[in-house]
């Protein structure tokens, strides 16, 4: 490393926190990684590995981790990626600081309904924030795979700033600086792949997960303009990338929660069962109230919520889904 690199800082000691430490740490650049959970710490420290949650994956030695938010005081720059439920309550420990926090959790605030972005704007004021969004397998990514992502930044100073710092030669981000569609993008897709994990779980063919898709991006749509997002964004790395990405795969945990839901298990099975969060399953219901209040139409979301609840069999959620009335698209 070089003797005047900045450390760089990751809040969440997760698959995705753990992966984007690893990215930052391939040219050299010293991390210091925050973990809630001291095994994690103990094990990074001393075996450059996360068994718990980024298994198979060995890890940069200049990957530091630890349990005491005041080491992150003097990083260059913060990346959050904490659970979304989460992450007000982590910002608000932060110590005092001017660094960018780069919000990397995607969700909507269940108590609040707020964005991620508005959530910590209310628990750490003055920061600096910006948005880091697009299709990212946290197994890829930390395998040095390469990758193009968002970065929604509140001007082009601060993208001058940060993109210099997480850019890596397989890890290109685009300046947008839309962060509200940034933010929407991500939260949106986690519920529409419980869905197609659904379609899939039900053995119900390429066809309808496909048509799933388009409409589920329709819906994006809708909600992202109501919102304020601009349509470019949304159909973008962070809105249809993602999407894309996250409906086509079991390695995506919201996929893999609908896919079981297909097959007959219930949802609090399924949940109590797993030591990741599949977001989408606290999204759902937060995103479709936030939708309701808005006069936004989302019968995809509809549908989750109601099989999250136990409120429906997977089979007569997609019947009552193609049994609605008639349109144009």
């Amino acid at each position: 490393m070089s003797a005047t690199r900045a450390t760089l800082g990751v809040i969440g000691g997760g698959a995705w926190g753990t992966a984007l430490a690893q990215m930052l740490a391939s040219d050299g650049s010293a991390v210091t990684l925050w973990a809630f959970e001291q095994p994690v710490v103990e094990e990074i420290n001393g075996h450059h590995r996360n068994s718990a949650y980024l298994a198979g994956i060995d890890l940069n030695p200049g990957i530091t981790a630890t349990t005491d938010l005041a080491d992150l005081a003097d990083c260059a720059l913060l990346l959050v990626v904490t659970p979304a439920q989460h992450m007000r309550r982590v910002l608000a420990q932060l110590p005092p600081g001017s660094a960018d926090l780069v919000l990397c959790c995607k969700g909507i605030e269940e108590a609040s309904g707020d964005l991620m972005v508005d959530a910590a704007r209310a628990a750490a004021p003055g920061r600096p924030l910006a948005v880091l969004s697009g299709p990212t397998f946290a197994h890829e990514v930390a395998n040095g795979l390469p990758t193009a992502v968002t970065l929604a930044c509140q001007e082009g100073a601060q993208w001058e700033r940060i993109a210099p710092r997480i850019a890596r030669a397989t890890f290109r981000p685009y300046f947008t600086t839309d962060i509200t569609g940034a933010e929407i993008g991500g939260a949106v897709k986690n519920v529409l792949a419980i869905a197609c994990g659904v379609v899939d779980g039900l053995g119900l063919g390429q066809n309808a997960r496909a048509a799933l898709i388009a409409r589920g991006f329709a819906e994006m749509t809708r909600f992202g303009l109501a919102c304020g997002a601009q349509a470019e964004t949304l159909s973008g790395l962070s809105g249809l990338g993602d999407l894309v990405l996250t409906c086509s795969s079991v390695s995506s945990r919201n996929f893999s929660l609908g896919k079981a839901l297909g097959e007959g298990r219930k949802a609090a099975d399924i949940l109590a069962d797993r030591a990741t969060v599949a977001e989408g399953a606290f999204t759902a219901p937060v995103l479709q109230r936030v939708a309701r209040a808005r006069g936004v139409a989302m019968p995809i979301v509809d549908t989750v919520c109601a099989l999250l609840a136990g409120e429906v069999a997977a089979g007569d959620a997609v019947a009552a889904l193609l049994a609605r009335p008639l349109t144009s698209e």
